[in-house]
């Protein structure tokens, strides 16, 4: 829990405010105490999202869907204005920990634990079954363990089994790694109660192991595993095995119902079903803890804000953070020519006395592992934008920046988004620079309130509708992007009716969404024949020959390693495939040049950064980064320099005061930023980029990789 701050209000619809529970979904959950003295939690909607007449149907849905709900399992509504500029809704106070919290703190649950959680929870879904709605985000972070058991909560995307969903017909409503194969699918079937029970399935699997069913990493592929594979119970007891198998069946009718859920996991239930001695230690003391502390808050006073106008400018500033500021940072003096005079002439100046309040920045990244050149890429760029904000006259504010080494490793990358996390001075956070460590990241920011700015890593949740991290803000275009310069190309410059396309599951996963889209949009509106290599397979040889068997006129390689793109080449050349050939940025590679050598040439690949030298308006930023450090600026260094620019343009827009992680993520999203690599400005509901057609096109020549340019501005002429 956290203290009010100076800008939120005394009480909400007769609830008096007593603290900050924190921020999800797209609001803020506050601790309140009611007329009548019992402690509630007051879910406030922000008013910009609330504007959005779909977001504020859902959030009456969510009202109304809760409001039919009186079981002892199921958190109830018992005040809410869904009319109210900012709407809000009351529900009880439950001060226990959520699941996610809890196996992610201090371990799996006893098996006893994870029988009684899925007695208690199929209660629940019998209850939410019969009031004729289905959930549709059965979770472990929707989830509240109180002393006497669970609760279910965030009824947001609940709604009347059969009714017609708000949301667009190709969007994915649930969260990754715990909806059902038939929310995955994109072809008009309805999720109904079996969609919740096999929910319920992979939480007990959580609950029990730690692990989701369907593995981690990038959302899409989670997706692809969740439809497609079975799902992983290494270390499941054994009396859970069946029951949670029997959740998990793909096809809905072979699912059980919630009611013979309960009866399989309470038969012989050591205790028995109702037994409120069912949580192991220490997550009793922990509950009681927090319990205590929220009955022993007092009643705030109406907040008042004594603050002189003069010391506003510089709160928080002491003489220990700028001492931190200046020994633990990057150097942000200017010393590049460009940085010092840009921006002179226009008649202003600052002050030599004038007394500016110094913010951190931090980047996170590997700089010394096997992906280092991207990682000092971004350093290299944000440490010029940096120097660039500090060297104007104008500045509201000087930029430190914080450089952090995860070295490419994942326990590593926790520890150290831990301490950034821990650091006051921090107000915006910028990586991973590898897509493996957001996992780890996006939790710890989103607890912090810290912004995460993603600048090559792909945002996790690319499959959703709505992210499930509040704080992170993808400033790259979604995976799923890369297919468009694909679809272009052999739609508009070079027109084939028939596709070949390989997909290398050997370290593939982020090269599914371009499967999954070309499967669904296929170039010029022909066909798409899809031709696999499974995991550790090696048959290039016979792909090729099937291939041309196929009639492909041209092929895709959808996988990520550049060693096994170049096979790929050297196995359609030896074919005597003559048609176009393209790839990803993944395998855009030194390394693919090497080891294809000459049946390199002429391959395309779609990426989702620019080359500045190709853009008039970086020709100073590529002046001054060969200046500063010898060679013109690497993938993603354009791109990191503008994520700089954007946070201090949020920045720029609030009040002095108001310069704080808070404000940063509250504002963020209504910045719109003019970089030089792209416009960046988002969609305030869904916290997506809304600018389209970023992706672009490099070809191979000579042995090197040469820009052609964004994809939509390629020319027939410009490309072989």
């Amino acid at each position: 829990m956290r203290p009010l701050t100076s800008a939120d209000p005394a009480a909400i619809g007769g609830n008096r405010l007593l603290g900050r529970l924190g921020s999800g979904g797209m609001g803020t959950v506050y601790l309140a105490r009611s007329a009548a003295g019992t402690l509630v939690a007051v879910k406030v909607i922000r008013a910009d999202h609330a504007a959005n007449p779909d977001f504020r149907a859902r959030f009456r849905r969510e009202v109304e869907a809760a409001g039919q709900l009186t079981g002892r399992w199921v958190v109830p509504v018992v005040a809410a204005d869904p009319q109210a500029r900012e709407p809000w809704l009351a529900t009880p106070f439950v001060p226990g920990p959520s699941l996610a919290e809890a196996v992610g703190g201090y371990g799996p649950l006893p098996a006893r634990a994870v029988r009684t959680l899925g007695v208690r929870l199929a209660e629940a879904l019998t209850q939410v079954h019969a009031a004729g709605l289905v959930h549709r985000d059965v979770k472990p972070g929707n989830i509240l363990l109180a002393p006497d058991g669970p609760r279910l909560i965030d009824f947001g995307i609940a709604r009347a089994e059969g009714a017609a969903t708000l949301t667009a017909v190709d969007a994915v409503l649930g969260t990754p790694g715990y909806l059902a194969p038939e929310q995955a699918r994109t072809d008009g079937a309805a999720a109904g109660a079996p969609s919740d029970v096999f929910s319920l399935g992979c939480v007990l699997a959580y609950a029990a192991t730690g692990r989701g069913p369907f593995g981690g990493g990038h959302a899409a592929a989670v997706v692809y595993r969740t439809v497609h594979d079975e799902p992983e119970l290494d270390g499941l007891p054994t009396e859970l095995l069946a029951p949670v198998l029997a959740c998990l069946a793909k096809d809905p009718a072979a699912r059980p119902t919630p009611e013979q859920l309960r009866t399989v996991l309470g038969a012989d239930l050591p205790g028995g079903p109702d037994s409120e001695d069912w949580l192991p230690p220490p997550l009793p003391r922990l509950i009681a803890e927090r319990s205590t502390r929220a009955l022993d808050l007092p009643v705030p006073e109406p907040t008042r804000i004594d603050r002189p106008p003069e010391a506003a400018a510089v709160r928080g500033i002491t003489r220990r953070r700028l001492l931190a500021a200046g020994a633990g940072l990057a150097a942000v003096g200017a010393p590049v020519a460009w940085f010092t005079t840009r921006g002179r002439g226009r008649g202003t100046s600052a002050s030599p006395a004038r007394e500016l309040a110094t913010l951190t920045l931090a980047l996170q990244g590997d700089l010394t592992g096997p992906g280092k050149e991207t990682g000092q890429a971004h350093e290299h760029g944000m440490k010029l934008a940096v120097d660039r904000h500090n060297s104007r006259a104008d500045a509201a504010f000087r930029l430190a920046l914080r450089v952090a080494d995860d070295g490419g490793d994942a326990a590593r990358a926790a520890q150290v988004v831990k301490e950034l996390a821990a650091d006051p001075a921090v107000v915006a956070l910028i990586g991973p620079t590898w897509d493996a460590a957001l996992p780890e990241l996006a939790p710890a920011c989103q607890a912090a309130d810290l912004a995460l700015l993603l600048v090559s890593a792909d945002s996790a949740e690319g499959a959703t509708s709505q992210p499930a991290w509040r704080t992170v803000v993808a400033t790259r275009p979604a995976a799923d992007q890369l297919a468009l310069p694909v679809i272009d190309y052999f739609s508009r410059i070079r027109p084939v009716r028939r596709t070949g396309l390989v997909e290398d599951a050997e370290g593939g996963e982020p090269a599914y969404p371009l499967v999954r889209t070309l499967q669904q949009t296929a170039p010029s509106n022909g066909t798409v024949s899809v031709h696999r290599i499974p995991v550790g397979g090696s048959d290039f040889a016979g792909v090729a020959r099937a291939l041309n068997e196929a009639g492909a006129e041209a092929v895709v390689y959808a996988g990520t390693s550049p060693q096994r793109a170049a096979r790929m080449a050297r196995a359609l050349t030896e074919a005597g495939f003559l048609g176009p050939r393209m790839g990803i940025q993944h395998a855009m590679e030194p390394a693919f040049l090497t080891a294809a050598g000459p049946d390199a040439d002429g391959w395309l690949f779609s990426a989702l950064f620019t080359d500045p030298a190709a853009v008039p308006a970086a020709a100073e930023f590529v002046a001054a980064h060969r200046a500063a450090y010898g060679q013109p600026p690497a993938r993603w260094a354009t791109e990191a320099y503008d994520a700089v620019g954007l946070v201090a343009e949020a920045l720029t827009g609030l009040e002095a005061d108001g310069r704080d992680r808070a404000g940063l993520t509250r504002r963020i999203f209504r910045t719109a930023h003019q970089g030089l690599a792209k416009p960046l400005s988002f969609d305030s509901n869904t916290h997506v980029l809304t600018r389209v057609g970023t992706a672009h096109l490099y070809q191979v020549a000579s042995g090197a990789f040469r820009y052609l340019g964004r994809y939509t501005d390629v020319k027939p002429a410009s490309a072989q």
